[in-house]
């Protein structure tokens, strides 16, 4: 499972690092910061990859937050929240709220767009 994130966020980093810290085997993190190569890889924009999370899994690219979902799966202590949070209702808050905190998270730092190539 790959997990693409943005290391120059520091909010993106700070929770990165922490699921890091779980050292679980299986689980490649991958910064996006000024990566060329995924833009074409994963087949979006700069601004879509500096704009959420993703992850893929068996083919499968996950965004937002259902791509915390999965990544919660394969955490140890965090299994209980995926299911949590996967409940239909609950889901759909957690993903305005997600979406909420991307878009300011994408405005604060939307200046890294200028390291990747046009």
């Amino acid at each position: 499972m790959n997990v693409y994130y943005n290391n120059s966020c520091k909010v993106c980093n700070i929770e990165i690092s922490h699921y890091k810290k779980k050292k679980v085997e299986g689980i490649n993190w991958i910064d996006i910061s000024g990566n060329n190569k995924l833009v074409s890889e994963l087949n979006k924009t700069p601004e879509q990859l500096l704009r959420r999370l993703h992850v893929a899994k068996d083919d499968e690219l996950y965004a937002g937050a259902a791509a915390f979902i999965l990544l919660w799966q394969y955490l140890p202590n965090y299994k209980w929240l995926s299911k949590i949070f996967a409940l239909p209702i609950i889901y759909q808050l957690f993903n305005i709220l997600y979406e909420l905190i991307a878009f300011f998270l994408y405005h604060k730092n939307k200046h890294q767009l200028e390291y990747f190539e046009k």
